[in-house]
């Protein structure tokens, strides 16, 4: 169904620009803590059992995805559509759970969230930085709303620790922080191999998969397995690569704790790459940041492909624990340096003595405790909370489109290359024009007007 003809039919119901209020199946003035929420799910494969276990209490009332294979799971009616699955159940649904990959959520998630659904999105929230700053402002416009991106590291003790340390002092100004991942390994379940050349010689497509709704916005390209199920994230034109991956869990802590929104450049300064619109083997990401309130200018490097060959990253002189440690993010202060890992929890403290303090005072009561810890540690969990009254998510799209805003700029500069300048007041790269048609990435016929009623 052409994205034009999808919205006359679906006005009436929803509306293109104008709200629907919440109004749930299981009372008109909201839910319960002891009643049950209607969810539907956008992508049933892998991750999404992640979202079955945190609303395993729930109602799972509609599945879809493009892969009929897939819709036996979670019961509930079945659409391999979600604009018609919007359509068709209407108010019966009341939340929205987004598992598809990384270039169809913002369409599933923009427009649930103009039904009035609450909206639970995976990871990295968005496949570019327009999208991105978009979704903040559909969360501005649509304040009833309870979103969440899940990055199960946001519910954990261990970021609200290293946050807590940082605002008491024991590190001083962090002027630097170093992080990364050793992947992507290529040819294995979650990643292709490069080919040689693209595209791909055109297969046959299995009689169970919906192609054309897979490819959703993005460049038209015919079915290979390469591309689904899983190792999509290979390709820029429908994944963020290992970047993409991984920052939304180990750039949380440096983001959330150094407060790194908006950026003012982003460079690649290194890669290992292979043929165009593949990711590459290795590559090294550096991030500038002007001061922000009180906080010193920083710089904050990512490192990926370490086991492809790729630079280390570079951990404070005064590291005094054994192994590899060659995933998570390192912290450089003036007074001390610290580690978070790969989910932005456990943290360290660099020296094993200043760590060992650290301990005792907080043990003692003197680190104060400002934030209040998340029970269960799912972030599907802590929506469903959210949505029956409880506190509002910490990885609420308030917090997680500007997470992945930082990510999706350092993504920018990793498929490119050279330094970028970066309006983050406008959302323009100011040095290098031709790369904002990348900024708003070009979109197929059909799919164009998503969000766009959000920029007038």
């Amino acid at each position: 169904m052409k994205r034009r003809e999808f919205l006359k039919t679906s006005a009436a119901a929803a509306g293109t620009a104008a709200f629907v209020a919440p109004q749930f199946s299981i009372g008109k003035s909201g839910p319960s803590a002891n009643s049950k929420l209607n969810i539907a799910m956008v992508g049933n494969g892998g991750i999404a059992g992640m979202a079955y276990g945190g609303v395993r209490s729930e109602n799972v009332v509609a599945v879809c995805d493009i892969d009929e294979n897939r819709l036996k799971r979670g019961g509930g009616k079945t659409f391999t559509d979600y604009r018609k699955m919007y359509d068709k159940m209407g108010k019966g649904i009341d939340a929205v759970c987004v598992n598809a990959p990384d270039h169809t959520h913002f369409g599933a998630t923009i427009e649930a969230m103009r039904r009035g659904y609450h909206v639970c999105t995976q990871k990295p929230l968005t496949h570019d930085l327009w999208q991105a700053r978009t979704l903040l402002k559909a969360a501005r416009k649509y304040p009833k709303l309870i979103t969440n991106m899940g990055n199960q590291g946001h519910t954990y003790n261990g970021i609200r620790d290293m946050a807590e340390l940082y605002q008491h002092g024991l590190l001083g100004d962090v002027t630097e922080v170093h992080c990364g991942f050793p992947g992507p390994s290529l040819g294995s379940h979650y990643f292709a191999k490069a080919p040689k050349s693209l595209p791909y010689p055109t297969q046959k497509t299995p009689d169970h998969i919906k192609w054309d709704l897979w490819v959703g916005p993005a460049p038209k390209t015919s079915y290979n397995p390469a591309y689904h199920p899983l190792k999509w994230r290979s390709f820029w034109d429908y994944g963020t690569g290992m970047l993409g991956d991984w920052f939304c869990h180990i750039g949380d802590g440096p983001v959330w704790v150094l407060d790194l929104y908006d950026a003012i450049s982003c460079e690649r300064i290194e890669i290992n790459e292979n043929i165009k619109g593949v990711i590459p083997n290795s590559c090294v990401v550096k991030w500038e940041f002007a001061k922000r309130g009180d906080k010193k200018p920083c710089t904050m490097y990512w490192y990926d492909g370490i086991k492809n060959g790729g630079t280390p990253i570079k951990k404070p002189k005064d590291w005094s624990y054994g192994g590899k440690w060659d995933k998570g993010s390192f912290f450089f202060g003036s007074k001390n340096n610290a580690y978070l890992d790969e989910r932005s929890n456990n943290p360290r403290i660099s020296d094993k003595t200043a760590m060992l303090e650290y301990k005792e005072l907080k043990k003692a009561g003197k680190i104060p405790q400002k934030y209040d810890r998340v029970k269960g540690g799912s972030p599907h969990a802590e929506w469903v909370r959210a949505i029956k009254g409880g506190p509002k998510p910490g990885s609420s799209f308030e917090y997680s489109a500007r997470l992945t805003e930082t990510c999706l700029l350092g993504v920018l500069a990793e498929r490119f290359g050279g330094k970028i300048e970066w309006d983050a007041k406008n959302c323009k790269v100011t040095n290098r024009k031709e790369l904002n048609e990348f900024v708003k990435e070009p979109v197929r016929n059909g799919w164009e007007d998503y969000g766009v009623d959000l920029w007038t």
